[in-house]
């Protein structure tokens, strides 16, 4: 008998334990591994699928959120100041493509962050200060009817 689950999710890489963030490591959540470990569940990082690298500079977006950064309304800039939003958005079609591939409707995505944010993401200014709106990948997958909860949901 198959003991995979029914349903197929997303999630976000760094809660799978993959070394993904942005400090090189990772954010490990055992329920969220244990989905990808028994298949069904695939682990992606929109940041690494837009070729930003594994470390790199930290990024927030500015003017926005997810959604302004989509619309071409704000920016997602890295801590030195570069300009990385058609990157950010690139790899969130990334993950888009694959999500549409499999099916998937659903996804568990990591909070607060400029990709995956939901609800609560950094300001722009570095100062590890929240505000209302959601990361880029999370608006993307939210305007194409995927469901999305963060970690702490689950």
């Amino acid at each position: 008998m198959d003991s995979r689950p029914s349903k197929r999710l997303l999630v976000s890489a760094c809660l799978a334990g993959i070394n993904c963030t942005f400090r090189g490591k990772n954010n490990l959540n055992e329920k969220i591994k244990e989905l990808v470990d028994i298949g069904g569940s695939i682990a992606l990082c929109p940041e690494t699928l837009a070729l930003l690298g594994v470390p790199r500079e930290r990024i927030e977006i500015i003017d926005g959120d997810g959604n302004d950064a989509l619309d071409g309304k704000a920016k997602a800039i890295s801590r030195n100041g570069k300009d990385v939003t058609k990157d950010l958005i690139a790899g969130a079609h990334r993950v888009l493509e694959a999500v549409k591939r499999y099916g998937i409707r659903e996804a568990i995505l990591k909070s607060k962050s400029p990709a995956c944010g939901i609800g609560k993401i950094y300001d722009g200014t570095f100062s590890n200060t929240l505000k209302n709106g959601d990361g880029v990948l999370a608006a993307l997958l939210k305007r194409n009817g995927i469901k999305v909860i963060t970690e702490k949901e689950v």
